[in-house]
């Protein structure tokens, strides 16, 4: 394929190549070489989190690339997106009209990795042990409307949930959901350090040095029964420590694929070179990136302080000058390819206006400047994360009403702080779990958030969300989340700048690219072979 750049756009926030591999493929590795993708996640054992891989704790984008592949779910969401189907399930349904009761029946001859099977209470025993544990960094807000879980015999397992949710598929698709072993996992508190062990497609052997991880290794488990078709024996994500030498690898072959992050400049630079041997994959994305608020800082509590700064933040100007054409402004919670989006931002601040800011604050008796402390983490998001807290500074300070300090973190310290209502302020990216309103939503309001985060608002909680999960026609769910965004953005409890697109670029000779990353970021490994792009 001569074009350098494949684009691969997508349907309804869904991920629907229009563009597949052209020519030849086999369905392993030439002489046994594994297909090794590069990427600038990093993974550490530290005291404040000693359990990177295990799935009642790990919850950012790059954990669930090493458990997705090694782990089971119930269900997942097929490659292109779209309803959840089964996994280690034969099949799952809802059982009354409330959608309150969930059933699924397993797959005969599960086993895990080792040969023990897998049966019923294993699942009971995983998402039991996540709700018991309730890690305050992990994933357990997306269990936590779970009532009981209940095994019945060796295959079937039944979910009675405390109110109607129509999404509860999709959670079950989710790692947050993986199956563990009941004879390894403790049931109470997390296993330490790097070891992975389940019943998904791949066994993963994790390398480290000191408490980093280097490289995790996956090979093709012969007792893996499941709906995934590997298109490969073994698989090798390495970590790099900048974008910059996870090109060098790229170029000269150590590596087959990188995924993220890829810088703009790198993007572009990829995009009109004429070296053949490389190819740049663009895919719609669902990644958004917000100002997070802790409510209860004596800087930010006042709410007209967050208001100004939504009325000062230029986003047309921060995506073009730090972006280019990788990411777009966005004005909600809920980006503009999901169903429920709604220009909340806009509609109340439709332009960077500093004397409409300015009115804010003499009207709220808030003297200014404004001190306030921007805090972004230096190794999650990319290199240009830096780049984007200089602009948004620049613009907050050129107004005369703020006076702004950056400060940046490395994630391994920024993320439990961030937890800890140590920042006033803060960046933060959010993939989503689910291509659902819902997952844009209740992570960051609801009660036990994602995010930690003080500010209630009691018609979200107790009213709206409840509401919009009790619509199994997603469409009908509209108008709850509409008001929710109408209420985000007259309270600024988070303050959305922008969404971006993905990319990856790999060697020519690598097939399945178009399928390697689905809508929220996740590596799909299974999907990669070798043979003529």
């Amino acid at each position: 394929m001569n074009r350098k750049t494949l684009v691969l756009p997508a349907i309804v926030g869904l991920l629907t190549p229009v563009l597949a591999a052209c020519g030849s493929s086999d369905s392993g590795n030439a002489a046994g070489k594994p297909i090794v993708v590069g990427t600038t996640d990093t993974f550490e054992a530290t005291p404040e989190g000693p359990a990177p891989f295990d799935p009642a704790h790990a919850y950012d984008v790059g954990a669930w690339n090493i458990l997705r592949p090694s782990l089971q779910t119930l269900m997942r969401v097929p490659r292109g997106g779209g309803a959840p189907i089964p996994e280690a399930a034969e099949q799952c349904g809802f059982t009354d009209t409330e959608n309150t009761s969930y059933r699924c029946k397993l797959r005969p001859g599960l086993q895990f990795s080792d040969g023990k099977p897998l049966d019923a209470a294993d699942v009971k025993f995983s998402i039991e042990r996540s709700l018991k544990i309730k890690d305050k960094t992990g994933p357990v807000s997306l269990l936590t409307n779970i009532d009981t879980v209940e095994a019945k015999g060796d295959n079937e397992v039944v979910f009675h949930l405390k109110t109607s949710d129509a999404t509860f598929p999709y959670k079950l698709a989710t790692p947050a959901s993986s199956i563990v072993d009941n004879q390894v996992y403790a049931p109470d508190k997390l296993r330490a350090g790097f070891e992975v062990s389940g019943s998904g497609p791949y066994t993963v052997n994790i390398e480290a040095k000191g408490k980093a991880v280097t490289k995790a290794v996956f090979t093709k488990n012969p007792l893996y029964k499941g709906s995934v078709e590997l298109k490969n024996d073994k698989v090798e994500i390495r970590s790099y420590a900048n974008s910059t030498a996870m090109e060098k690898a790229l170029k000269t072959g150590e590596i087959d694929m990188m995924s993220r992050t890829i810088t703009p400049e790198q993007i572009n630079n990829l995009s009109t070179s004429q070296d053949q041997k490389i190819k740049l994959v663009e895919l719609s994305g669902l990644e958004i990136r917000y100002l997070g608020f802790d409510t209860t800082d004596p800087s930010v509590k006042n709410k007209a302080v967050r208001q100004a700064m939504a009325s000062i933040i230029d986003r047309t100007k921060l995506t073009s000058t730090v972006y280019g054409s990788t990411a777009e402004p966005l004005y909600s919670l809920i980006p503009t390819t999901i169903t429920g989006h709604k220009n909340s931002f806009f509609n109340k601040y439709p332009k960077a206006d500093p004397k409409k800011a300015a009115d804010l604050l003499r009207d709220a008796g808030i003297k200014t400047p404004v001190k306030v402390t921007l805090t972004h983490t230096t190794d999650h998001y990319g290199a240009a994360t830096k780049k984007e807290f200089e602009v948004l500074q620049q613009q907050l300070n050129d107004s005369k009403l703020f006076d702004v300090t950056l400060q940046g973190v490395k994630w391994s310290t920024f993320s439990p702080d961030q937890k800890a209502g140590k920042y006033a302020v803060y960046g933060m990216g959010w993939f989503p779990d689910f291509t659902d309103g819902d997952n844009y939503v209740a992570p960051f309001l609801d009660k036990d958030n994602f995010l930690n985060s003080p500010y209630t608002n009691n018609e979200i909680r107790s009213s709206l969300i409840p509401q919009s999960r009790r619509e199994a026609q997603r469409g009908s769910a509209t108008p709850a989340f509409e008001k929710i965004q109408d209420i985000v953005a007259e309270d600024v409890p988070i303050l959305p700048l922008w969404q971006g697109k993905q990319y990856i670029a790999a060697r020519s000779d690598i097939t399945g690219t178009e399928w390697a990353v689905n809508f929220a970021a996740d590596l799909q490994l299974w999907e990669l072979g070798r043979g003529v792009a």
